[in-house]
């Protein structure tokens, strides 16, 4: 058994640990609230948005549009969407290993490049061969984060539809954790571009005459692009809100951990410091004993 000064070096040390694990849950617990609003208020704009494309391009054909799907595929990018920090579960390591699954496994006869959003995914990805090269596009986006908008994600996007208009890249996947509630974030993989059709439902359609000002072709010409910069605006806000939840769960785990430690190592502590007092009494009496033989 250790001694007394270890163990109370231990409990000084889990007290300082559990003070530092409970404060950054309150820290991401206040966050959490602000990011967790942002994402409820976009969604309902985001599915507007692309409830009104559908309809637009259902009676259009987008084979001509410069986001529609090419013929051959051979360049594919990964946006893999991670935070800045750690000390948030599997959070960040759920994407890059969905990022590595994509590129290895469904793209592994493609030439696959991976663009990072976030500092822990450029720690992993600048050491492979995914790591991007040139195409006029950044090799990671770590700032973004600092102030989180959507005036510093629309030029990333931007960037990305230049790549692809020039032929640069041929497809772009999304790879994001989905903010569902506070305790779970859903890893997603979604096409980016080109852009999907909406499949018809026959059953649903309604056919109404309206009358489009400008031309509909014009409307959706102007519609994809600030749709895409949403679709990704919308990705980094729930991984954002999803990144405070997964903190918040993993230091609230830590602290009850810490806790249940510090009340194991008291006990060992006592144990320690009954024994020792039962060695001194017992030598004390083991030398009266002897001083009356």
């Amino acid at each position: 058994m250790a001694n007394l000064k270890e163990i109370r070096n231990r409990i000084a040390s889990v007290d300082s640990t559990m003070q530092i694990t409970s404060a950054m849950k309150m820290v991401s617990a206040a966050k959490l609230k602000r990011a967790q609003d942002a994402v409820t208020q976009m969604r309902p704009y985001s599915n507007k948005l692309q409830e009104i494309l559908s309809n637009l391009s259902a009676s259009l054909d987008l084979s001509e549009n410069k986001f529609a799907e090419r013929g051959d595929i051979k360049n594919v990018l990964i946006v893999a969407v991670t935070s800045n920090r750690g000390l948030c579960g599997g959070f960040n390591n759920n994407v890059i290993k969905e990022a590595l699954r994509l590129a290895k496994n469904d793209y592994a006869d493609k030439n696959v490049s991976v663009l990072s959003i976030g500092k822990k995914a450029n720690d992993v990805f600048k050491k492979t061969e995914f790591n991007i090269r040139g195409r006029n596009l950044p090799s990671h986006m770590e700032e973004i984060w600092n102030d989180l908008s959507f005036d510093k994600a629309a030029p990333a996007a931007e960037k990305i539809m230049d790549a692809y208009t020039a032929g640069n890249i041929d497809k772009v996947i999304l790879v994001y954790n989905h903010f569902k509630n506070v305790a779970t974030q859903i890893v997603t993989a979604e096409q980016f571009l080109p852009i999907v059709p909406a499949e018809s439902d026959e059953e649903s359609k309604v056919n109404l005459d309206y009358i489009f000002e400008p031309s509909k072709e014009e409307i959706v010409e102007s519609l994809i692009p600030k749709s895409l910069k949403i679709q990704l605006y919308s990705a980094l806000l729930d991984s954002h809100a999803g990144e405070h939840g997964a903190r918040m769960t993993a230091m609230h785990k830590a602290t009850d951990n810490a806790a249940e430690l510090n009340k194991q190592l008291k006990i060992d502590y006592n144990k320690a410091r009954q024994a020792a007092i039962t060695n001194e009494i017992l030598e004390i009496v083991g030398g009266a004993e002897a001083l009356k033989g």
